[in-house]
């Protein structure tokens, strides 16, 4: 079997995903194809040699809905014989995507592949794609009566199972915005032109956030009659300590170690392992615990060998249950802060996280590093790679 290293990883500045939004200009191809031009630019590739084109996006309806994969390396002027395919496992979707991408490497299918991802969440707004529409049908429904609940009142069940409080996801919320405000993001991000003019820095980060400025916020979720079915819920999640919406994209160049050997490139990375694991659709934000596990066990590994973790910061509650449940300290977890500084852009998060763990990984010396997210339904990925 081959193996399949990553030679480079980038990706725009993240913008907020609403209209006025430093991103919300620009159509989710032009996203996508900024960032598939960076990374063959970047490495003078020839694009006719790439073998596939592995993008997640989650809302694939509207200005999304055309296989964004293949129409941002369309616009991006490469060769029209390279394919590409979407893929939607909800907010893991660009992870899963370097997943496929790497396994196909490491069977043979592949030579060289880029996995990416992208959302315009100001363009194409979450849930768009099920507008008045109930996707789960009488069975679903039937099992699962009186009925799951949305991801904020999941993350509101995952506080109160674990016994989080909200002073602990504010100050947790806070040093994810202080973290990133004083991480170097300059070798991964790639510039976007905008009819406004060239957006190069995150949009996100409020270095200013105090747990004690959070604390005003009011709870986002509270609802009566889903506290009475949940009196353990004591309505805590707020916009505040959960990830933002965000418009962002994100590329990852994978290729075997033979032909990155072949053509003079560099790998910077390895993959280790990979899982990806379905959990309780009511807690729904809890499958990372498992996940980590699993991927820990299938590649012989301890958590104390990991010196960089990204745990996706859906909602603070998320990263601090995984932290409880595994006992990671906190200089390992999420050191360049997360989504609830930089965002969430759904489709484009896991390629965006993978980009930053391996920047950062080069910058501490780390040897190994684990990445995992939740995924709506229930689900995680968890990626363990090796720097080189």
């Amino acid at each position: 079997m081959s193996t399949a290293v990553i030679v480079d990883a980038v990706r725009t500045p993240m913008g907020r995903g609403k209209p006025g939004g430093s991103l919300s200009e620009v159509h989710p191809t032009d996203l996508m194809a900024t960032v598939l031009s960076a990374i063959v630019q970047r490495n003078r590739l020839d694009p006719g040699t790439v073998d596939d084109v592995v993008v997640g996006c989650v809302s694939q309806v509207g200005e999304q809905a055309a296989n964004p994969g293949r129409t941002g390396w369309l616009a991006a002027g490469f060769p029209e014989h390279v394919p590409s395919t979407t893929i939607q496992r909800m907010c893991g979707s660009s992870q899963q995507a370097a997943h496929f991408a790497a396994q196909g490497v490491i069977a043979g299918a592949y030579d060289i592949v880029i996995a990416a991802g992208v959302e315009s969440m100001s363009r194409v707004p979450m849930g768009s794609n099920r507008v008045g529409k109930d996707p789960y049908g009488p069975a679903f429904n039937t099992r699962y009566a009186p009925g799951l609940v949305g991801q904020g009142v999941s993350a509101e069940l995952v506080a109160a199972r674990w016994g989080l409080s909200r002073e602990a996801m504010d100050a947790y919320a806070a040093r994810s915005h202080h973290r990133a405000a004083t991480a170097d993001f300059s070798t991964e991000i790639v510039p976007v032109m905008s009819p406004g003019g060239l957006v190069e820095r995150d949009e996100t980060i409020r270095p200013q956030t105090t747990p004690e400025a959070l604390a005003g916020l009011r709870p986002a979720f509270e609802n009566a009659e889903l506290g009475a079915r949940f009196p353990e819920i004591r309505w805590s999640v707020t916009a505040g300590n959960s990830s933002q919406i965000t418009d962002g994209a994100a590329a990852v160049l994978i290729t075997s170690e033979e032909t990155a050997a072949r053509l003079g490139l560099t790998p910077r990375a390895r993959f280790i392992n990979f899982d990806v694991i379905g959990d309780d659709p009511l807690l729904m934000l809890t499958a990372p615990i498992p996940a980590t596990r699993r991927v820990l066990q299938k590649a012989g590994m301890h958590l104390d060998q990991i010196e960089h973790i990204e745990v996706n910061e859906a909602f603070a509650s998320v990263p601090l249950a995984w932290q409880k449940d595994l006992g990671a300290g906190d200089e390992r977890l999420n050191p360049m802060g997360g989504a609830i500084a930089l965002g969430h852009p759904l489709g484009a998060s896991g390629a965006r996280l993978l980009t930053t763990m391996l920047n950062a990984m080069e910058r501490s010396g780390a040897r190994y590093g684990l990445q995992t997210m939740c995924e709506a339904g229930g689900m995680a990925n968890a990626t363990i790679i090796q720097r080189l």
